[in-house]
């Protein structure tokens, strides 16, 4: 598990504590050369937090854009846009990508919640990738020192 998807995780778990509602983030583990669906599943009789998350980070130095060649794996199962999009449409869940920019060496890193939605219209439509100016223009997930906290931008995220 990365960095960014236990953090993930975590702060969905602090808080659904601190708000009482039911629900648990967790991660599935996996297994050397396995794929898995998604990073992060949140499970909760509230439909709103029934989602499934894959979680990316990129160096902001390095690229302007999250490329579905280079930052998307493909296997014999298909690209995983397309493997991920179907998880989401067979269980039911709202699917997200949260994106992670690493800004470089003493710069806080940011991190934003795109909807599978407008990733899949991207991929779709035959579009290289999301620039991450319209990366940007999703909501951010804040953070809170070193760790995310949702709380503040929680509903704009999810409903």
């Amino acid at each position: 598990m990365t960095d960014f998807e236990r953090a993930l995780v975590n702060s969905f778990n602090d808080f659904f504590e601190e708000e009482e509602i039911e629900g648990i983030a967790h991660r599935k583990k996996q297994h050397r050369f396995s794929s898995q669906l998604c990073d992060v599943l949140v499970d909760s009789p509230h439909e709103t937090f029934y989602l499934a998350i894959e979680n990316k980070s990129v160096k902001v130095d390095s690229t302007n854009k999250l490329y579905f060649t280079q930052h998307f794996s493909t296997s014999n199962g298909g690209h995983q846009v397309e493997r991920i999009s179907d998880f989401i449409d067979r269980s039911g869940r709202k699917g997200f990508l949260a994106v992670e920019f690493k800004r470089g060496r003493g710069k806080a890193r940011k991190a934003y919640m795109v909807p599978w939605s407008d990733l899949r219209a991207a991929y779709e439509n035959g579009e290289t990738g999301l620039h991450l100016d319209e990366i940007r223009e999703f909501p951010e997930i804040f953070r809170d020192s070193e760790d995310y906290d949702l709380r503040e931008n929680m509903m704009e995220m999810f409903t």
